[in-house]
């Protein structure tokens, strides 16, 4: 078959598209975003009608992705780690309700939270809904296993996740294809009940799930993608988890690896394996790129004594990213360092684009607010976030997608007036709408900014959900329409900006502003300025 180079979020779609893919569904965020771009421009994916529209947030990706499934269809959800937190309602309960087709979940982590504002390993989340959890080591890893994902799914009535960190989804290895498979006819569940979570329905099904453990324990010991390596010094064994693997040979390129390995790239856990190991080696040092879930689990799984080092013992740094020195360190060898980087080179925090709207927009809000002080400003995840530093200075808080609007309403709870919150346009549509209806519902004196730049910024320029119709929205939800205020957030309209701002600071009620100028990337994007003219924008 054809052999392409792909990085691995392409592998995993392009294994999708292979496997007899429906539909995907996800809300963009890095390292997740460019599976469901590469579906979107697969000419294959268009010419099969392959869903691949991207949705409001990652609940509502995880629950059409669920009802896809329903339908007898294979379907996919891709997020990044702090996405699932979003979507961990339906996905526990997709493990409860089980499948009809295929359905696979892929979560992207971000160790060392390049572009994240934590760290997470979604194999806890996995380990939580007791399903099979993926972890490749490659990129053919990652397309074989999304191609067989979806037959696991059908075959044992789960959902399947596949878990990825940043450094596999955004390096590229050449691929080998599999044999296109066609898609799923149209068929309900055989049993009309399986997915009504009554209480009495779900523990039926809850007992199933726990029925299918010791089964799912015997594919995982008899599975190709974990393999026990055997070594004639077993003074330590080594277990390496996922793309740790790589990182651990990388160390063994001119010297002999006479340790026993265990690859481990499927769970549950390969009980035996484990086992052997224990009764076979004197130190077991676990290498895992997230949280210490293996090293936790030897811990208390075996009862020899046999020591465990890993994250949790010092032996290898509890937070960040591994890499071959971390692992190399680990087990006594040198390091090569590299060159050290000159004075002259100094570093660059990211910072907002010259030209873009939410620089204009945070010069007004400060002068706004020199009146009443600092400490008042509650943003949101996205490029405006970076209004928190220097020259700006204008933000108090990010804490995650939404919560600018609900920290604002506690905080004039609470008293602090004028409490402001900062919000994109795709944000808001993604979790902000149901704390204005909390803050509308209570006549909260709270002036909301949802700084329109007609798009997704921050994860590429994908179209906002609320392109064309942001005002709607928000009349709708129950904002008065006189406290709803727009502007185009340029330097010769500063003084009108902070006119407005101040009028609605004086409203004891929800005021919601929108400083509305395309962003200055996507503005290269011809489509999207046909799209804008078109709505009269």
């Amino acid at each position: 078959m054809q052999k392409l180079l792909l990085l691995g979020d392409e592998a995993i779609a392009q294994g999708a598209i292979d496997a007899g893919l429906s539909g995907v569904y996800a809300y963009p965020g890095t390292p997740s975003t460019e599976i469901t771009e590469f579906i979107q421009d697969s000419k294959i994916a268009q010419e099969r009608h392959i869903h691949s529209k991207w949705s409001s947030n990652e609940k509502t990706a995880m629950e059409s992705a669920l009802g896809m499934a329903y339908a007898g269809k294979r379907a996919m959800t891709c997020m990044k780690h702090v996405g699932l937190n979003v979507a961990a309602d339906a996905f526990i309960n997709a493990a409860i309700t089980g499948v009809n087709g295929g359905f696979v979940v892929v979560a992207a982590d971000d160790p060392s939270m390049h572009s994240s504002q934590n760290e997470q390993d979604s194999r806890v989340y996995g380990k939580f809904a007791m399903i099979p959890i993926l972890e490749p080591v490659n990129q053919q890893e990652a397309y074989d296993m999304t191609y067989a994902a979806f037959e696991m799914s059908e075959k044992f009535n789960v959902p399947v996740m596949i878990r990825i960190t940043t450094r596999l989804a955004h390096s590229r290895a050449g691929v080998v294809r599999k044999p296109m498979l066609p898609q799923k006819e149209l068929s309900l569940p055989k049993d009309p009940t399986q997915f009504v979570l009554l209480p009495a329905i779900a523990r039926r099904n809850y007992k199933k799930l726990l029925e299918t453990r010791p089964n799912l324990e015997k594919i995982s010991m008899e599975s190709p993608y974990n393999t026990y390596t055997d070594g004639s010094d077993r003074s330590l064994g080594i277990v390496a988890c996922g793309i740790a693997h790589n990182y651990l040979m990388e160390n063994f390129q001119e010297r002999e690896l006479n340790y026993p390995v265990l690859k481990l790239s499927q769970y549950p856990m390969p009980r035996k394996d484990i086992e052997r190991m224990v009764a076979e080696c004197d130190k077991i040092l676990v290498l895992e790129d997230g949280y210490p879930v293996i090293e936790e689990l030897l811990k208390g799984y075996q009862e020899a004594g046999t020591p465990v080092t890993g994250r949790l013992d010092g032996t290898l740094p509890r937070d960040g990213e591994l890499n071959p020195n971390i692992i190399a360190s680990a087990l006594g060898y040198p390091i090569e360092e590299g060159a050290t980087v000159p004075e002259l080179v100094v570093g660059r925090p990211p910072a907002m684009c010259k030209g873009c709207g939410h620089i204009d927009a945070y010069k007004a809000l400060n002068i706004a607010l020199e009146e009443y002080g600092p400490g008042r400003v509650f943003a949101d995840i996205g490029c405006y976030t970076l209004g928190a530093l220097p020259p700006y200075n204008a933000v108090n808080s990010c804490v995650d997608m939404g919560a600018s609007i609900t920290m604002a309403k506690g905080a004039a709870d609470a008293g602090l007036l004028p409490a402001v919150a900062v919000i994109g346009d795709s944000t808001f549509t993604h979790s902000g709408m149901t704390g204005l209806l909390d803050a509308v519902n209570e006549k909260t004196p709270i002036t909301v900014i949802v700084s329109d730049n007609y798009t997704t910024g921050m994860t590429g320029g994908q179209d906002s959900q609320a392109l064309g119709h942001l005002e709607q929205i928000i009349e709708g939800i129950g904002v008065d329409p006189e406290h709803i205020r727009v502007f185009k957030p340029t330097a010769a309209n500063l003084d009108e900006m902070v006119k407005i701002i101040k009028e609605e600071f004086d409203y004891q009620g929800v005021s919601v502003i929108i400083p509305r100028r395309q962003c200055i990337q996507t503005l290269r994007n011809k489509s999207l300025v046909l799209k804008v003219k078109e709505l009269g924008l």
